[in-house]
Order: structure tokens, then C-alpha cells, then sequence
């Protein structure tokens, strides 16, 4: 089972700062990473979404390789390859693997201008390397999945007093 880890930062580049160290945890397997994604609320107040993967820019060279080899078929590879790697970013751009992109809309709506929130769905309780890496760029838990024993490890590298739980 995944888990999703929210932690809130009071720079708006903050998260996507972390966001480099937790790709780089997961490069050298520190990490078992599923997705990673930084909310960003602008001074201005609108919000922008940075996605870990592009899937508009993965389908649009799947289908790009696709369309080209049926167009050659059809004696129109150029053809094939505009048909498939339209329909391939098409494609990606309306799927959404990992965190949900209305969820993290909505986490960020609640933000002040200015800060920024760093989403992190693990496919296992948070290694030492990532509370680590939590703990040395502060933050704040803004909302987690995690069992009892390991929300409070994850409080305890941010720094943040142990939240109290309701009965």
C-alpha cells in the first residue's frame, strides 16, 4: 500500500527543491518512490502544478513512433507520425497516474501566495534517507497517510510537535 506525505514550505520554490533530492533518493534506490509532484500558489494567488512525469510529452513520442510505422505501412509515414503523436498527447495528457491533479489543486488552494507544498506517494513507510531529507529542509505536515508510528517519525525529522489524535 502507497503512502501520501503533504509537507507545506513558506518559499514557493522550496518544494520543488526538495522534490530534487527525493528523485535523486529514489536514482539510488534509497527510495521506492511512486510519485512525486510540487503545488506552487503564486503570490498572485494562482496555482501551478509540477508534475514529476510528463505524459502529454510520453504519449506524444509513443504514438509518434506508433504512427510512423502504420503510416509506413500506408505509404504515409509523416502522416502516421502527426496522427500518432497527436493522439498519443492527447492520450497522456488526459491520464493521471499517481496523486490525484484535483487533490493537489485543492491542498494548494489552501496555501498562502508565495509558499508551496511537496506531494510524495511511497510504495513503503518512509525510509530514514527521506526523513533525513525532510528534516534538513524544515516544512511543515500538511496532511499525511501514514500509520501512527511513522507520521510521528515524519513530525519529529520536520521539527513539529507530535499532533494529537482524537479518541
Amino acid at each position: 500500500m502507497s503512502h501520501l506525505a503533504v509537507i507545506g514550505f513558506d518559499d514557493q520554490f522550496k518544494a520543488d527543491e526538495v522534490r530534487v533530492e527525493v528523485l535523486r533518493l529514489q536514482r539510488e534506490c534509497a527510495l521506492d518512490l511512486e510519485d512525486a509532484a510540487v503545488a506552487v500558489k503564486k503570490p498572485d494567488g494562482t496555482v501551478s502544478l509540477h508534475q514529476t512525469y510528463n505524459l502529454a510529452k510520453a504519449g506524444a513520442v509513443g504514438g509518434g513512433f506508433w504512427g510512423l510505422l502504420i503510416g509506413t505501412l500506408f505509404l504515409s509515414p509523416i502522416l502516421g507520425i502527426v496522427a500518432g503523436a497527436s493522439a498519443g498527447a492527447v492520450a497522456g495528457a488526459l491520464a493521471d497516474i499517481g496523486i490525484e491533479d484535483d487533490f493537489m489543486r485543492d491542498v494548494a488552494a489552501t496555501l498562502r501566495p508565495g509558499t508551496s507544498a511537496l506531494f510524495v506517494l511511497v510504495r513503503s513507510a518512509p525510509p530514514e534517507s527521506l526523513l533525513q531529507t525532510m528534516h534538513a529542509a524544515g516544512g511543515k505536515v500538511l496532511q499525511v497517510s501514514l500509520g501512527h508510528v511513522d507520521e510521528a517519525r515524519l513530525r519529529n525529522a520536520l521539527g513539529e510537535p507530535q499532533a494529537r489524535r482524537a479518541s
